[in-house]
């Protein structure tokens, strides 16, 4: 599956506890990444500067939902499950 255009639920949804350039101690859920674009694209995709939760998040029906509704609620849903 290919992410979904103009989405960018997977660098918002989430929290992110490693460093990211620009965000030193990551970044809370719900908080956009910094290096989220203007069109809703990662700007380190495919850059040894990604953050190692970033690149192991495979795009999937089931967290990605119909659309980009559904993908940020499946992703807030799996934070909230894995907080500690």
């Amino acid at each position: 599956m290919e992410c979904r255009a103009h989405c960018g639920a997977c660098c918002i949804a989430p929290s992110i506890t490693s460093p990211i350039p620009g965000m030193p101690h990551g970044k809370p859920a719900g908080m956009p990444c910094v290096q989220l674009d203007d069109a809703l694209r990662c700007r380190l995709f495919g850059r040894p500067e990604r953050p190692a939760f970033c690149a192991s998040l495979r795009p999937t029906q089931e967290m990605c939902g119909a659309d980009r509704d559904e993908a940020m609620a499946e992703l807030a849903e799996l934070e909230r499950l894995t907080r500690p």
